[in-house]
């Protein structure tokens, strides 16, 4: 009884503080993530108070809110739009690889933490978080703009790349056999493509099994149908997000508005918790000692990122508002890079690599959603300064 307590307790005074948090934030007109990571920071481990209870419910809420994020991303597109834009975005995947893994591999080196660090770190730095950029493209009204498919495909290659990179990394920190990688990773194309056909040939049949009048009823077969798409796209090694996301996209037509308006309040929720839960997981006195290595690690890789979408944008034919977008929107690192880390560390390598990857985490996923709301301004001030150029030529 008395557990129980505690646990509704805390699971309705955190709720209530998010609730608080999200409404100063709409005071202020800032986004609430950031608010939602310090919460957690507060609540956690080494935090004013730590909470014990609902640790376990706030971690399973968290994969939720992932889940949940790219499911209703998903259901923006298609596959045959998001299929054409990876073709022609397949050359900005592997300048995003390149570009993004090299600092972590670097950084790993110059600290001395050895080979098998570097190719840790450069996973962590290399992939942006898809439940911050995912929330961010919803709250800014950015999924119709032209930039957001090369966003997406971005993202989904670095999910792809991440199938292709966990049995190897988890290979080279076990010290098994290549061969039993190799198995991994053909095990997880073989899965992606079947999903990808699926979606494709017989995503009609899905939307019309789906299909209900009654929204509880059409809930509760959403929610099911995405959570076990989730759950063996993880057990194939892929990311869950990947599974959700398919499973979106293979929806269309008026189940796929009734399944986006049914499920926002439940998106909302569990995304704030996995904010919160990411921020829970993090040692605020763990951070100091590594703030000057994180902050220098983050301003190189917020150049790469950056550097990232403006090109692949530029590519896709966005003009200078949409690259601006795209660079700035990709800049959060996530939920995938302390995954990375923490496998590090649980094989034994140099534990500084786990509060290196905390400390640079937390400062991109703080300013991942700042980011983007800059564009208006320096948007502004461009087009302030043609119009006083052209009337200077005009007078002239």
């Amino acid at each position: 009884m008395h557990e129980t307590v505690e646990l509704l307790l805390e699971l309705g005074l955190l709720i209530g503080a998010l609730g608080l948090l999200g409404a100063l934030a709409g005071r202020f007109g800032i986004s609430a993530i950031p608010l939602y990571l310090l919460a957690g920071l507060a609540f956690g481990h080494g935090g004013i108070y730590e909470m014990h209870a609902i640790t376990g419910f706030l971690a399973v809420g968290a994969q939720v809110g992932v889940v949940l994020l790219l499911f209703t991303l998903g259901l923006e597109y298609t596959p045959r739009e998001l299929l054409g834009t990876m073709r022609t975005s397949w050359l900005g995947a592997v300048v995003d690889l390149v570009l993004n893994a090299t600092p972590g591999v670097v950084c790993a080196l110059l600290l001395g933490w050895g080979p098998a660090a570097a190719v840790v770190f450069g996973g962590v730095t290399y992939i942006s978080s898809s439940g911050i950029i995912a929330k961010v493209l919803t709250d800014l009204g950015w999924l119709g703009n032209r930039e957001t498919p090369t966003v997406l495909a971005l993202l989904v290659a670095e999910d792809l790349v991440m199938a292709l990179y966990l049995p190897i990394v988890t290979t080279i920190l076990a010290g098994l056999a290549f061969a039993q990688a190799a198995v991994g990773l053909g095990i997880a194309l073989l899965a992606v493509a079947a999903a990808f056909v699926v979606a494709s040939r017989f995503g009609g049949l899905l939307s019309r099994f789906l299909s209900s009048p009654n929204d509880e009823i059409l809930m509760l077969k959403v929610m099911g149908i995405v959570l076990v798409v989730a759950g063996l796209a993880e057990q194939v090694h892929v990311s869950a997000a990947v599974g959700a996301f398919i499973v979106g996209m293979a929806l269309s037509g008026e189940v796929s508005r009734q399944a986006e308006e049914t499920l926002e309040p439940l998106k909302n929720l569990f995304a704030a918790i996995f904010f919160v839960n990411f921020g829970l997981e993090t040692d605020p006195t763990a951070l100091p000692p590594v703030l000057p290595v994180a902050v220098a690690l983050a301003v190189v890789t917020i150049a790469t990122k950056f550097a990232t979408g403006w090109w692949a944008a530029g590519r896709g034919g966005s003009a200078f508002t949409g690259k601006l977008r795209a660079g700035l929107v990709l800049l959060p690192r996530g939920e995938f890079s302390i995954v990375i880390a923490g496998l590090g560390v649980t094989a034994g390598l140099d534990p500084a690599l786990g509060s290196v990857a905390a400390a640079y985490v937390l400062i991109l996923a703080a300013i991942g959603p700042l980011a983007p709301r800059l564009v208006g301004p320096i948007v502004a001030k461009r087009r302030k300064k043609s119009r006083a150029r052209r009337v200077a030529e005009a007078a002239t």
